[in-house]
C-alpha cells in the first residue's frame, strides 16, 4: 500500500485535527467533545513517539502518546491516542501505525503501552488485540458522554524487550 509513517510535526496539526474531529464524532472513540488547540495537544502529548501515517502526501491516521503520570516511577508508561481518517479504516493503516509506534516507544524505553476503550470500538479493541495487547480490566461508567455514563475497557502491552 505504499505508506510511509513519519515524525508528527506541527504542521500537520490541520490534518491531524481533522482526524481527531471524525473520531470524535464517532461517539465512541473519545470522551473529548471539542479539538483542542495544537498548543494544548502538545502540551498533554509525550514529545516522543508521534508518528504519521501517509500515502501520497495525505494523512491517514496519526498515533501519540500520553504520559499517564507526572511520577517518575510511570515514566516508562504511556497512553495511546491512535486514530484512522474514516477514509481509510480497514485497510491496514492502524496495524501498521501500531506496530510503528510499539517499535519507537521501545526505542525510547517505554516499558508499558496501555489503552482505554469503549466497549462499542470494535475496530479499536481488534487492533489493540492484533498487536500484542491484552484486556486487563473494565472501569464501569467512568465517564459521563452527552449524558450517557461510558464505560471503558483497559488494555496493556508489555514491553519484551524494555524493562524486563
Amino acid at each position: 500500500m505504499n505508506i510511509i509513517i513519519r515524525p508528527m510535526e506541527a504542521e500537520d496539526w490541520a490534518s491531524v485535527s481533522e482526524i481527531y474531529k471524525e473520531g470524535i464524532e464517532t461517539g465512541f472513540a473519545t470522551f473529548e467533545q471539542d479539538i483542542p488547540s495544537y498548543e494544548t495537544w502538545d502540551f498533554a502529548h509525550m514529545k516522543v513517539c508521534r508518528l504519521i501515517a501517509e500515502k501520497d502526501d495525505s494523512i491517514l491516521g496519526w498515533a501519540a502518546l500520553s504520559p499517564v503520570s507526572s511520577r517518575c516511577v510511570y515514566g516508562g508508561v504511556g497512553e495511546v491516542s491512535v486514530y484512522i481518517g474514516q477514509n481509510s479504516r480497514g485497510m491496514g493503516v492502524g496495524k501498521i501505525l501500531m506496530e510503528s509506534l510499539i517499535a519507537e516507544s521501545e526505542k525510547e524505553g517505554i516499558w508499558t503501552l496501555q489503552s482505554g476503550i469503549f466497549p462499542e470500538n470494535i475496530g479499536s479493541i481488534q487492533l489493540h488485540e492484533k498487536v500484542g495487547f491484552r484486556y486487563i480490566g473494565k472501569r464501569e461508567r467512568v465517564g459521563n458522554l452527552d449524558g450517557i455514563w461510558k464505560d471503558n475497557l483497559l488494555f496493556e502491552r508489555r514491553s519484551k524487550v524494555v524493562g524486563i
